[in-house]
């Protein structure tokens, strides 16, 4: 399964985003973002549904339990 910041990597990627954009869309800092991606970091929980919102998709598919 693959790590929660790859997916948001690769959604973010598909969706033609950039960190900034992203960031802007999530009110956090675009270093936030970089963290997530790099798995240093997770999003906060409350950031989760947004997140999955943002990209139209299922928790389950942020967090790669079904295809993304």
């Amino acid at each position: 399964m693959p790590p929660v910041g790859q997916n948001i990597r690769r959604l973010r990627l598909a969706h033609g985003m950039t960190q900034r954009q992203l960031a802007y869309e999530l009110r956090v800092s675009m270093q936030a973002v970089s963290k997530w991606e790099r798995g240093q970091a997770y999003p906060d929980m409350s950031l989760l549904v947004p997140i999955a919102r943002l990209f139209s998709i299922t928790l389950d598919e942020l967090f790669g339990c079904e295809r993304v």
